[in-house]
């Protein structure tokens, strides 16, 4: 529940863009001598907020009421500016069939097991969700399935689409979330899959939620908030009181159970995660977006039978400084994935007889920390064998280890590329399934057959179960790269760099920058059927930076980009654009720059503190008022990512230093500033679009004038959210408008 998270597999189709083109002296003419009027749009000059004794002014403070008549007039006119600008682009029908042709071939996520059912998502191609099958024949008849949950038919337009799925230690029933207009919000049902219909009970007010079964098969644990006048996506009030309920099968919502709250503190989530003995209920609790408390209670035997009230929870961890995530369990010893006390991850084994055994001073490392290498994902599976995901150098691989004593059985041989999921279970499940992807290669599903008997020949090898390609495209053409560059502190920074093999590095190659540098999270090279049109018919160049604050070196990498080290992560995107102009890649008119989320964040910054280094700006859902944004929705949780402006000075100084929407520069000290265009949805309850829509009515009034020649627009959807459920028609048409933009403002040819 970061800003960029996605809680299901879903098509992982990122809208980075770059372009190498040629501009004809008539288009170049007529950009030129464009001028953009933008709305004159009312500013009041009495609203202010006071921080620490300094009054702090937000003209555009009713712009934060996003239903209210005046701000969908305000949308309206910004889009009667965007629009025709983006339609006028003579190319569109050209990227809108050629993305149509590269999206038109079968994808699918590893198949998963519980209860005797395999069970597997595929997409045909356009179709705007993946479709949930049974298998009924096993993983090896993928050509005769079943469909079990297909949202495709649950709307007309895209609008509803899968959030999680947990079924039942049997498999009879699935416990499927579901949200509507990309909004965060979920509703749970309960499908049985015998017969694949729904119970009559449906689950409200649910988000950053799934359900976690009782071993009995009859319930299962999860998270809701209190009933609210209006949840429907385009609400912003903070969200409060969450609270840990067991719901039974077959009953109404209200007969739910209450387990577990903390009224006292009114912001903590909960995530409760039964043990795979079903003796024990582990809960994890959240402040913030990053680390969690761990408490726990035990059942014992007839578990669901105590269930009748609220729980007497042990402390294991009260404090939020650590990451943890329950693997399995051999009765009270727990095997635990944490980053307590090991910046690049480790397995431990945590007692849980008695509140002495558990003590942090009694665990021991099964797997200790790697020195160099980050342990992202463990999975124990067939009983006893440890299944390691690690990344060294933004770059996986895969151990196979014993559970006894964490011992290395073999190293796997894999292709090189980002491993995106992982299934396999620990009973009654003898093979394991892995995706792995990169820039030139589409999403390739491996497996590996875990019985160790004479007539299993492919024991412990990973073979390939299941690849696709786009029709046409031919990866030897192109080649990718990994180089290091030295940021403005002497890190040293990794940049992932794509292009045609035969391309001149002359300094004129437009070059799109991506970056996100936040919340943990590893910016990977990723396969994505948008970039096949820059790769392969427009000669561009892609560059993916791996700065600080994200997850790509562990812990220390993610503190060194947050909170009062934030700047690092705008200095190491910044020496990132400096490399490719300095090595000849592009130049500052031809270098464009994208982000979403917490990116978005990142590229506004960065375009404030460094517009003449820069032609273009893609700014997708961007958190872009730092002083205010804990005040809304989820925003409470990124405070310790990157503090609290309200209660602590020293933060609101250095949030007020960078803050995009108070650091656009006057336009009488500079010279140039990018062709920007923000992307956001009337229906993104995460970073909700108050954040763009200040940010563009500031950016118009102060650079409108001084930069008539230069774009500075917003797009706004309606009927989306953050951008993690959008359905590929609205996948599609965002590609066309980013193209158009890029096109249009830097003046551009599309080359069939």
């Amino acid at each position: 529940m970061y800003p960029e998270s996605n809680p299901i597999p879903v098509l992982l189709l990122f809208l980075s863009i770059f372009i190498h083109a040629t501009a004809t002296t008539s288009e170049t003419i007529e950009n030129e001598t464009k001028l953009f009027h933008y709305p004159n749009v009312y500013r009041n000059e009495t609203i202010y907020d006071e921080f620490f004794g300094i009054k702090i002014y937000d003209p555009y403070r009713w712009l934060e009421n996003t239903i209210s008549n005046e701000t969908k007039q305000f949308v309206r006119q910004q889009n009667a500016i965007t629009l025709p600008y983006l339609q006028s682009c003579k190319y569109r029908d050209h990227i809108r069939k050629k993305y149509r042709q590269l999206l038109e071939y079968e994808r699918v996520v590893c198949p998963f097991k519980r209860g005797p059912y395999y069970f597997i998502l595929k997409n045909k191609g356009l179709q705007n969700h993946y479709i949930l099958y049974k298998m009924p024949n096993g993983p090896d008849d993928l050509d005769n399935v079943e469909v079990f949950i297909d949202t495709n038919k649950m709307s007309s337009d895209g609008s509803i689409s899968m959030a999680s799925t947990s079924f039942s230690r049997d498999g009879k029933w699935c416990a499927y979330g579901l949200d509507e207009s990309g909004s965060d919000w979920n509703i749970i049902r309960i499908r049985s899959t015998e017969n694949n219909t729904d119970l009559n009970e449906i689950l409200t007010n649910i988000k950053f939620s799934s359900a976690s079964w009782t071993n009995d098969n009859q319930g299962f644990f999860y998270s809701r908030y209190p009933n609210e006048s209006r949840i429907d996506g385009t609400e912003t009030a903070a969200n409060k009181f969450n609270k840990l309920y067991y719901h039974r099968i077959g009953t109404a919502q209200q007969d739910d159970i209450l387990v577990y709250e903390t009224p006292d503190q009114p912001m903590n989530r909960f995530y409760g995660r039964v043990s795979d003995c079903g003796q024990y209920l582990n809960v994890f609790i959240k402040q913030n977006s990053e680390h969690e408390a761990w408490y726990y209670y035990r059942f014992g035997d007839n578990q669901t039978e105590k269930i009748t009230g609220k729980l007497r929870l042990e402390p294991i961890i009260s404090t939020f400084d650590s990451n943890f995530a329950y693997i399995s369990n051999d009765g009270p010893i727990h095997y635990v994935h944490t980053n307590r006390n090991a910046s690049n991850y480790r397995l431990v084994k945590v007692n849980l007889t008695d509140q002495y055994s558990y003590h942090e001073s009694k665990w021991t490392d099964l797997i200790p920390e790697h020195q160099d290498d980050v342990l992202r994902v463990v999975r124990i599976v067939n009983n006893d064998y440890i299944i390691c995901h690690y990344i060294r150098d933004i770059k996986s691989r895969l151990e196979i280890r014993n559970l006894t004593d964490g011992t290395l059985i073999k190293q796997l041989e894999i292709p090189l590329g980002s491993i995106e999921w992982i299934t396999g279970q620990r009973q009654n499940d003898s093979q394991i399934f892995f995706s792995i992807t990169s820039f030139l290669t589409p999403t390739s599903i491996y497996r590996i057959k875990l019985n160790n008997t004479d007539d299993e020949p492919d024991y412990l090898k990973s073979t390939i179960y299941r690849q696709s390609w786009p029709k046409n495209f031919n990866a030897s053409k192109f080649v990718t790269k990994q180089i290091f560059y030295t940021s403005k502190d002497g890190t040293k920074i990794p940049l992932f760099i794509a292009h045609k093999k035969d391309i001149t590095m002359n300094g004129e190659n437009p070059t799109l920058l991506y970056g996100y540098g936040g919340f943990n999270s590893v910016t990977k090279p990723r396969f994505s059927p948008s970039k096949l049109i820059m790769l392969e018919n427009l000669n561009g160049i892609y560059a993916l930076a791996g700065i600080r604050g994200g997850g790509e070196y562990g812990k220390r990498w993610h503190n060194d980009g947050k909170l009062l080290n934030k700047q690092n992560s705008f200095d190491d995107f910044i020496e990132a654009a400096e490399y490719l102009i300095r090595n000849n890649y592009t130049n500052a008119q031809k270098l464009i720059i994208e982000g979403g989320s917490n990116g978005g964040l990142l590229v506004a910054a960065v375009s404030n503190q460094r517009p003449d280094l820069i032609g273009c700006v893609i700014c997708r859902v961007g958190l872009l008022d730092m002083l205010r944004f804990p005040r809304f929705t989820i925003g409470h949780a990124w405070i310790s990512e990157y503090g609290n402006p309200e209660s602590d000075e020293t933060y609101f100084h250095y949030l007020y230093g960078y803050s995009p929407l108070h650091n656009i520069p006057d336009g009488n000290n500079v010279t140039s500033y990018p062709a920007t265009i923000l992307f956001t949805a009337d229906h993104d309850d995460r970073v909700v679009p108050l954040h763009s829509y200040k940010y563009i009515a500031q950016l118009q009034y102060q650079l409108g004038d001084r930069f008539a020649r230069k774009p500075l627009l917003i797009r706004i959807d309606t009927g989306t959210g953050h951008g993690g459920a959008k359905p590929t028609d609205k996948i599609i048409d965002d590609t066309v408008d980013i193209y158009s933009f890029i096109i249009n403002s830097l003046s551009l040819k599309y080359l069939d």
